[in-house]
């Protein structure tokens, strides 16, 4: 079971995402300013706004702990924190942007590099994916049945490109593929059993994965580099890695 502080750490980024998801979808729905922070790296002032109301609501309750967001500069302060929240406002501004349904906001807590608690909300379809260490995957509110782990690579539903993934895996015969643009979205879609794996060939930061691996775990799955190893969170921002259960 959470300690006590963690199921309130927990209560508390739901309750901050819940109210960001609000901000987020009336953009979504209105129409955002965008600009461009970096060759082909759009930022909106959705992202902006999520950042502020959620850096306000858990950093006022939390004054300790520290932060990384993507739309935060990163002064390094959180390196000598135990406990981090990890951040990103809007995982998949292009899909945002295009409103597309296909991103979401991740928030999650990392305590001495390993992620204890994330939430995983898709403004634009209502739902929310939430879950802490020691607990089970919650799809607005609902608990979710753990996927069945006798399905075989054979026939997986993979979110990720059949090309890519193939060049470095071989040919998956029968294993079909998706395309969903968020990553956190992608993983907690496993999380909840909808698919069976989620792999990532392009860099991923720490505020992208946070939150979703602890939905992925809490599923029974794992999240990890491509060479097979944990993810660790304590001092890097980005790296490759797949998440992937049910095999």
């Amino acid at each position: 079971m959470p300690s006590q502080r963690l199921r309130e750490d927990f209560q508390l980024l739901q309750d901050a995402v819940e109210e960001a998801a609000v901000v987020a979808r009336r953009y979504f729905e209105r129409g955002a300013k965008v600009w461009e922070k970096g060759p082909n790296n759009p930022v909106t002032e959705a992202d902006l706004a999520v950042d502020a109301l959620l850096k306000k609501r858990l950093m006022k309750a939390r004054p300790d702990y520290g932060w990384l967001s993507e739309e935060t500069p990163d002064d390094g302060s959180r390196l000598t924190k135990s406990r981090v929240w990890m951040v990103d406002p809007i995982d998949g501004t292009r899909a945002f942007v295009k409103h597309h349904p296909e991103f979401a906001i991740a928030a999650g807590l990392v305590q001495d590099g390993k992620p204890v608690a994330g939430v995983v909300a898709n403004p634009a379809t209502g739902e929310i994916f939430a879950a802490c260490a020691g607990g089970r995957v919650r799809l607005n509110g609902k608990l979710m049945p753990k996927p069945d782990p006798a399905r075989s690579l054979s026939n997986a539903r993979i979110l990720g490109s059949r090309g890519p993934i193939e060049k470095v895996c071989g040919k998956l015969d029968g294993c079909e593929f998706f395309s969903v643009h968020s990553i956190a979205y992608r993983m907690a879609l496993v999380a909840a059993g909808k698919y069976d794996a989620a792999v990532a060939m392009s860099p991923t930061c720490d505020w992208d994965i946070a939150a979703a691996d602890v939905l992925v775990r809490a599923a029974g799955g794992r999240v990890t580099f491509t060479d097979g190893k944990d993810v660790a969170y304590k001092d890097r921002k980005s790296t490759r890695l797949n998440s992937s259960h049910g095999y």
